[in-house]
């Protein structure tokens, strides 16, 4: 049987019955809702470095560090500084600010291959203007994105292709083509079938498996021999791969490129890299019909602006993404020494590149399991771990890592009982259940 709840989750199941009464879901973002977690389990208030504590005043080491947006680790002094020095100059002015040209070369000066920036506030919005630029660049409607790539954008051009696609008109789900990550058959069948009618192209550079035979390159190759923009989605890969991002530790010249994330450390700051020519049409010096790029009142928020700056400036001054890396590497070790301990090598795995983590559950079949993701998130909350990833900080220590490793061990220990003896004798309550279904 599972072991009885460490932790007294009172007060977060009170307020969590009260978001539910105010806020759809009860949450402003859909990977953090109820949905995700197993029912016992913590509504936050604060953090520092790579912990947090809940309402209920219980500790945890934290692996999802803000949806990946927290590379440096929460509230981490010399950003938080540099955004309350801003805000005392003020956060929005009617006219620009000298801020907003050191942001603007900031990244600029990381990003090789681009020439000219424009902020926003989110992925979706700065992938949505990657579209909407494309189209008007090329004069074509069609959209191709990477099916196996789980979200690109809330808007109607991606979430039509999804299973929560109420709401968008069928008209609008027709302009999107779909192909598979190494799979460049995919993408050239795209091509042939749509001859002269695909505007771009977007995809992630790498989610939990690594390109194939040069697909990355093959695919940018399709996409100029096609007049089609290769758009690279960087939200995640950028400040973790490499300090140039994917693109630079590939060395892919993409027409046009999305950060944000980790770019300022949490802070809400997202940006739209490119070539300027096609950039350029988004805005003043060209005699062609204008394109309604970005224009969003608090795109260049200062105070996000300001913490993107210094987080640069670590990044530039220590061997941050160095250090994601060697813990990663280390997570992996020691998570993967306690799957082989536990003869559990045919049902936990885990994915992807160090400075980016993942895990998958499997059932006594073999097949991926949203209930046995859901024990292995209960047991580790209840030893004081929340990991819905395997997402590493600057701030998580050697010491941390080893601590998250013991942990995970006694959580496997469980999932191996589970496996054998029924899950109904160890999960407590219901259990996850992905994002992108149909119906609750």
């Amino acid at each position: 049987m599972a072991h009885p709840p460490r932790y007294d989750f009172q007060r977060s199941l009170e307020l969590r019955e009260r978001a539910h009464t105010l806020i759809p879901g009860g949450s402003h973002t859909y990977a953090k809702g109820d949905d995700q977690f197993p029912e016992l389990a913590p509504l936050l208030v604060k953090g520092k470095g790579c912990r947090v504590w809940d309402v209920d005043g219980n500790e945890f080491i934290e692996y999802g560090m803000g949806l990946r947006a927290v590379t440096l680790g929460h509230a981490y002094p010399e950003v938080v500084e540099a955004a309350y020095r801003q805000m005392l100059l003020g956060n929005n002015f009617t006219r620009p600010a000298t801020i907003e040209l050191d942001g603007a070369a900031a990244i600029l000066d990381l990003i090789k291959g681009a020439n000219m920036v424009k902020f926003t506030k989110d992925g979706s919005t700065a992938n949505t203007a990657a579209v909407r630029l494309a189209r008007a660049y090329t004069g074509r409607d069609l959209v191709a994105i990477c099916a196996d790539h789980p979200f690109f954008s809330y808007d109607d051009w991606f979430i039509g292709t999804t299973h929560m696609s109420a709401g968008i008109p069928r008209a609008i789900r027709d302009l999107t083509l779909t192909f598979r990550y190494n799979d460049l058959g995919s993408v050239q069948r795209l091509f042939e079938e749509n001859s002269g009618q695909i505007a771009c192209l977007i995809l992630e550079a790498e989610r939990n498996d690594e390109p194939q035979e040069g697909f990355l390159h093959k695919v940018q190759d399709l996409c100029a021999r096609n007049g089609a923009l290769f758009i690279l989605d960087e939200m995640i890969t950028g400040f973790r791969w490499h300090l140039g991002g994917a693109q630079a530790y590939y060395g892919l010249s993409p027409d046009l490129s999305t950060f944000g994330k980790a770019m300022a450390n949490g802070f809400s700051l997202s940006a739209l890299l490119g070539k300027r020519e096609i950039m350029e049409l988004g805005g003043l010096r060209h005699s062609g019909e204008r394109v309604f790029l970005l224009s969003t009142t608090h795109g260049a928020e200062h105070p996000a602006l300001a913490a993107a700056i210094s987080t640069i400036k670590i990044y530039r001054e220590q061997p941050v993404i160095e250090t994601l890396y060697r813990r990663g590497e280390r997570l992996r070790t020691g998570i993967e020494a306690a799957v082989q301990a536990c003869e559990l090598g045919e049902y936990f795995e885990v994915v992807g590149k160090p400075p980016n983590l993942a895990y998958v559950t499997r059932d006594r079949d073999g097949q991926p399991s949203q209930a046995f993701r859901t024990l292995f998130l209960q047991e580790t909350i209840n030893r004081g771990f929340i990991l819905p990833s395997l997402v590493v900080s600057f701030s998580h220590s050697n010491e941390d890592i080893d601590r998250t490793v013991e942990a995970i061990a006694g959580a496997l220990a469980v999932y191996a009982k589970a496996l054998e003896d029924g899950l109904e004798f160890y999960l407590r309550g219901r259990p996850v259940q992905p994002v992108d279904r149909r119906f609750n």
